[in-house]
């Protein structure tokens, strides 16, 4: 699932293809709104709100999310598209630009006033203009046995962490993900560094943590399960672990192969060790 910094660049392209420009032609394949047409309309702008896009137009905003597989991509009139036209779930054009969103994971039209319904639930925005770092620290504390990793996730909390950005930030402060969050004691540190790695990392699709920018080179342990560690040569871990409820109950998922990159945890059992607490839990 893509990360904040990426729903952040998706929503700045968006913005300067569509924002100020009247639609020529649109296309929505969604059950519930294929009879809308929004052709006549002006875009007002394109936000984003932690993984969330927002289109506000005149009368109405268009909300996407991308989940595991959408892209939204921008094309000059007669360009040829790289994904297959069945994939469009959305096409806004204006005189000039196609903006095509493809496999998006959810297309909703709202009043403009009732935004809140979609994204209200959310915490602060590591990259809005909402940020407070009080306020994400305290919804993280709110649940003090939940694992960090899962709290982290959970954008009710905090908005724009994926599973990247956990793994990452984990390594870096060198605390093992199953950790739970009331045994921190410098969690507002380690949320800082995590805003730090999206605002580096927004304005740009390779996304790096490690510092060094060749292609294979740029995570310490995300998605290298079996790798050396880049710090101490330990052969990386991956795992699935149970997530846990809003009461602080552990429930077990489901991850399909297909899913296991997105939802599993990758730490370096040397640098990041499994607390006494998470080990205790399993027997």
């Amino acid at each position: 699932m893509p990360e904040g910094d990426t729903v952040w660049r998706t929503a700045r392209r968006l913005d300067q293809a569509l924002s100020r420009q009247v639609l020529t032609k649109t296309y929505l394949r969604v059950p519930s709104w294929a009879e809308i047409d929004l052709t006549g309309q002006q875009v007002v702008e394109t936000v984003s709100r932690g993984k969330h896009l927002l289109t506000r137009l005149e009368t109405v905003t268009l909300h996407t999310h991308l989940k595991m597989e959408g892209s939204w991509h921008i094309y000059a009139h007669g360009s040829r598209w790289r994904s297959p036209a069945f994939q469009a779930r959305v096409v806004l054009a204006n005189e000039r630009w196609q903006a095509v969103g493809f496999r998006l994971g959810e297309v909703d039209l709202i009043e403009q006033a009732r935004e809140d319904d979609v994204v209200g639930h959310l915490g602060p925005d590591l990259l809005g203009p909402d940020w407070s770092l009080d306020a994400a620290v305290s919804r993280l504390r709110a649940v003090p046995q939940r694992p960090l990793g899962e709290a982290l996730l959970d954008q009710r909390n905090l908005a724009g962490i994926g599973n990247l950005y956990k793994a990452e930030v984990c390594f870096l402060f060198g605390v093992h993900p199953q950790t739970p969050v009331g045994e921190l004691a410098d969690l507002p540190s380690l949320v800082e560094r995590a805003r730090a790695l999206l605002s580096s990392n927004k304005e740009r699709a390779q996304q790096v943590t490690a510092g060094d920018l060749r292609r294979g080179h740029g995570l310490w342990v995300y998605a290298r399960a079996g790798q050396p560690c880049r710090r101490c040569g330990t052969a990386i871990r991956s795992d699935t672990f149970s997530e846990w409820s809003a009461g602080g109950a552990a429930v077990k998922q489901s991850v399909s192969p297909d899913q296991d990159r997105f939802r599993s945890t990758y730490w370096c059992p040397s640098c990041q060790r499994e607390p006494k607490s998470a080990r205790s839990a399993r027997h």
